[in-house]
């Protein structure tokens, strides 16, 4: 048994976000977004590169420079998907060490390109 998934569906991770996490294409910008967030949670900077847009990716991600955040959640508050883009609205609840709880909400694009979701970025509200 490999237990919940992080993003919050409710499903096992190898048969959620663990199937992107393996190369398996996400079916929409709102899968891709959650399995994004997984991979924050299991620090898995390879997937998180690998799943944005080229055009926007940063440079290595690095786990150990800060605090460490402790993932405490998901909602996903919209999807809006137009073809091959998309929009997601979320709110990510993290801690670090002691500290009170955060809650990042953020509005994501996402593009399609041959058959593979990327996250583009956040949209300027």
């Amino acid at each position: 048994m490999d237990g919940a998934c992080p993003c919050g569906t409710g499903r096992g991770y190898a048969d959620c976000c663990g199937r992107l996490h393996a190369g398996a294409p996400a079916a929409d910008a709102e899968a891709l977004m959650r399995s994004r967030y997984s991979a924050y949670v299991r620090e898995d900077a390879v997937y998180l590169l690998r799943s944005w847009h080229p055009s926007t990716r940063p440079p290595p991600i690095a786990f150990d420079e800060g605090g460490r955040p402790t993932w405490l959640g998901l909602t996903v508050l919209r999807h809006d998907p137009h073809g091959d883009s998309a929009a997601v609205e979320f709110i990510a609840r993290y801690r670090i060490g002691g500290g009170s709880a955060v809650r990042m909400r953020e509005h994501s694009r996402f593009v399609r390109e041959d058959g593979h979701w990327f996250y583009v970025g956040a949209i300027d509200a």
